[in-house]
């Protein structure tokens, strides 16, 4: 067994002391300056310091924190987004109101998935659509939703894509149903 080992964990068995220099000794009496005692302790004088000294720093009032830091202000939560006006919907389900663009997630995974949907829907608001068809599949057949059904919601919530996105909704039909969404944007800046 090693010298360091028979010492026990962290012991200090083996170790040869030694004592601080000078320079040392006043950094540490720097350092031991700028603490505030635990509340009921008494401060400890260092070796050779007045016990002025030692009063001093015992009654250091504590340094004020900034306003901001003490009460953080709130983050703004932004309203969900709102589905389609009924209108919307009637009219692309019949084709009489033009889907501008599509998507097609099958086979992607999230991470894929994710950052494809953001880059099209920033190229299509870019390029004026105003209606575009999320395609994210139905899931399994084992009775359980899809992955990118359940998460392309939550995506179209987050405030990345809030600036591009008005609202969306649940597809007819005739463009898929429960696996894709209609989804309106923001009009171009």
């Amino acid at each position: 067994m090693s010298a360091h080992r028979a010492g026990g964990r962290g012991g200090r068995a083996g170790r040869a002391s030694r004592t601080l220099s000078a320079e040392e000794r006043a950094l540490w009496r720097g350092f031991v300056r700028a603490i505030k005692p635990l509340r009921g302790r008494a401060v400890e004088p260092a070796a050779g310091e007045a016990p002025a000294a030692v009063a001093a720093r015992a009654h250091v009032a504590p340094k004020a924190k900034p306003a901001a830091a003490r009460h953080p202000a709130p983050v703004p939560v932004p309203p969900p987004l709102a589905g389609l006006a009924r209108r919307e919907r009637q009219r692309l389900a019949r084709g009489r109101l033009a889907i501008d663009a599509r998507i097609d997630l099958h086979g992607m995974t999230q991470g894929e998935a994710h950052t494809a949907l953001a880059h099209f829907l920033r190229r299509a608001q870019h390029r004026g659509a105003r209606f575009v068809l999320v395609i994210t599949g139905k899931g399994s057949g084992a009775g359980e939703r899809g992955v990118l059904r359940r998460q392309v919601p939550l995506w179209l919530g987050l405030t990345d894509l809030r600036e591009v996105v008005v609202g969306f909704e649940e597809a007819h039909t005739a463009h898929g149903g429960e696996g894709a969404l209609y989804v309106r944007l923001r009009r171009g800046r």
